[in-house]
């Protein structure tokens, strides 16, 4: 089992992950596609490591409906933030979207990992603070109610990540597709691709494909208002 490219690992060197990990318990669960690893609710005792396939996670919304929070592809931690909390409870369900394989490893083991090695401590805590900026994101785009604020946010994020490369190049290829991103924002497909031809149609945006140039920026920033 090759761990060497889970971001939490990749601080260990190859050739030493074997001994890293030494009388350590280490659980390998295989499940099968549409099996659920976890409900929201349940009580968080183990470090969980998707070592292989893809696993969606889902919470429920006020309205008893299920909004996609993301899709997670091997190989990598889950709910690994929460493994240390007070409540330390999985926010989402975990389902898996094909056959998948998870690691797991106890609290106490993790703790024991974080002795033997400073620099994957450091790694730990520095894949949970860029997991919960990206879930503060995630509730920034859910507290925005229309369509078109959602995109706006989403597209000004994008452009800011292309400024931090190339100050002067407002054209970027998006992280997502369509379909992808209507789930992140928990809206229909269909609903998402009529706001973009409306964004383009008012010259706000010119897109082909997941290819994005920024026409207006302060347009942009006045829809999220």
């Amino acid at each position: 089992m090759d761990l060497s490219q889970c971001p939490l690992c990749s601080v260990i060197p190859q050739d030493r992950i074997h001994d890293f990990f030494s009388d350590i318990c280490l659980k390998v669960n295989k499940f099968s596609k549409g099996d659920t690893i976890a409900r929201q609710g349940d009580t968080c005792k183990h470090l969980y490591i998707l070592v292989k396939g893809t696993v969606k996670t889902e919470m429920v919304t006020e309205s008893g409906g299920l909004l996609t929070v993301e899709v997670i592809k091997a190989p990598k931690p889950l709910a690994s933030a929460f493994l240390f909390a007070e409540n330390n409870t999985f926010p989402v369900d975990v389902t898996t979207t094909e056959d998948s394989t998870v690691l797991m490893i106890n609290r106490d083991d993790v703790i024991e990992l974080f002795r033997r090695d400073a620099k994957f401590m450091e790694r730990y805590l520095k894949y949970n603070s860029n997991k919960t900026q990206f879930l503060s994101n995630k509730l920034q785009i859910l507290t925005i109610k229309t369509i078109r604020g959602k995109l706006a946010h989403y597209l000004l994020e994008q452009l800011s990540l292309c400024h931090s490369v190339s100050p002067s190049v407002n054209t970027f290829v998006m992280d997502k597709n369509q379909t992808e991103l209507a789930k992140y924002f928990g809206v229909s497909r269909p609903a998402l691709a009529r706001t973009f031809s409306e964004l383009q149609q008012e010259k706000i945006i010119s897109a082909d494909r997941n290819r994005v140039t920024v026409l207006k920026i302060q347009a942009l920033r006045n829809l999220i208002l």
